[in-house]
């Protein structure tokens, strides 16, 4: 059963404008969510499911609490295929540390396959030096997720995954977070200067490229559907709103409010079909993740897609819902505007749109040289 009542979801959506408005973090949000046990371990598609209701109320909360969510599910993944290296990953999570992402370095597309930040070993760890961008949950996290690059490695360069805490020394976290939408995920840049994450809490140790080790799937599985989740739950929004504004405005020429108006009839329709398709695309692939279904090559293909789809259909709902919606709409403080500046965020999440082709066409056509 989902902790997301009701009555915890209006007092989430009421605050949504106001973390926007004063570029805040969803500390109230975070607390409630904290004490209803949304930040615990659960099946993927229940947390998929969650998410996409989640941010039909409040986009930047939702998108916040995916990076906590992307992490437990990585830890559960790897633990229901007999892997306990990141269980510690799951007890943390249940006695309620909050987990984020430190993996984004500006100007680094190759993402999971490289790395800016320089790993050096030292005594009982591994010193991690660099700049990391889009950290979510940034003035709360508790233990943050890094990698970097090893040059000295015992068989060449390798890639370093581990984990540090709040109160690791050589962590400083910038106070720049201001962009056009998703104010209050408070994504902000993170410096790691010789920050030491020790040997026990490495998690990976993997070759500089592509790979599918099962850690790299687990990432790849948790963070594409719950991304995808958060943007349909945007579309959804938008969709209810759009329904509500044709309904609520009237024509001066016909005098009839504009449901009844078949060009907007169609765009509504249009928007709704574009969104039913993303139910069954997400939910089965999460469940597929659940059920250990095995895709082999095709997963990065089916993932990648499925968060493109969705953020590419959310777009496009929202779009419709503006159109329907009037010039009202396009004032800052509508619900509305605060979507369409939102959902203008997923095409910066990996993968990328040109990265989701170039892997569709690998499997199709095979790798460029």
């Amino acid at each position: 059963m989902t902790a997301l009542t009701p009555e915890l979801l209006a007092r989430i959506r009421s605050r949504a404008a106001g973390y926007d408005r004063d570029n805040t973090f969803f500390a109230e949000d975070l607390d409630e969510l904290r004490a209803a046990g949304y930040l615990a371990p659960r099946s993927l598609l229940e947390t998929a499911r969650d998410q996409r209701l989640l941010a039909a109320h409040a986009p930047a909360t939702a998108l916040g609490i995916n990076m906590h969510l992307v992490w437990v599910g990585v830890a559960r993944v790897l633990h229901e295929r007999g892997d306990a290296s990141l269980d510690w990953v799951l007890r943390d999570a249940e006695a309620g540390e909050l987990f984020a992402f430190g993996n984004s370095e500006p100007g680094n597309d190759l993402v999971l396959w490289d790395s800016l930040t320089t790993v050096d070993t030292v005594d009982g760890g591994y010193a991690f030096t660099g700049t990391k961008i889009f950290t979510s949950l940034a003035p709360a996290w508790t233990r943050l997720g890094v990698f970097g690059k090893q040059l000295d490695g015992p068989d060449g360069p390798r890639l370093v995954h581990g984990f540090l805490t709040r109160d690791d020394a050589g962590v400083t976290t910038l106070d720049d977070w201001d962009t056009l939408g998703m104010r209050a995920t408070q994504s902000r840049t993170t410096k790691l200067d010789g920050a030491v994450v020790p040997q026990e809490r490495i998690s990976r140790f993997l070759p500089v490229g592509p790979n599918a080790d099962p850690f790299v799937f687990a990432i790849f599985a948790n963070f594409l559907l719950l991304i995808g989740s958060v943007y349909a739950g945007i579309a959804d929004r938008a969709l209810e709103l759009g329904v509500e504004a044709v309904r609520r405005r009237t024509s001066v020429k016909t005098g009839q409010t504009y449901d009844r108006d078949p060009d907007f009839r169609w765009r509504l329709a249009e928007a709704a079909l574009a969104l039913d398709a993303l139910a069954p695309d997400l939910d089965t692939l999460a469940a597929d993740v659940d059920n250990l279904v095995d895709h082999g090559a095709l997963w990065f293909r089916k993932l990648t897609g499925a968060k493109h789809r969705a953020t590419e259909t959310a777009r496009v709902v929202v779009d419709h819902a503006m159109r329907s919606a009037g010039g009202g709409g396009y004032r800052s403080s509508s619900e509305l505007a605060r979507l369409q500046r939102d959902v203008l965020a997923g095409i910066y999440h990996p993968s990328d749109t040109e990265s989701v082709h170039a892997t569709v066409a690998s499997h199709l056509l095979g790798p460029l040289p």
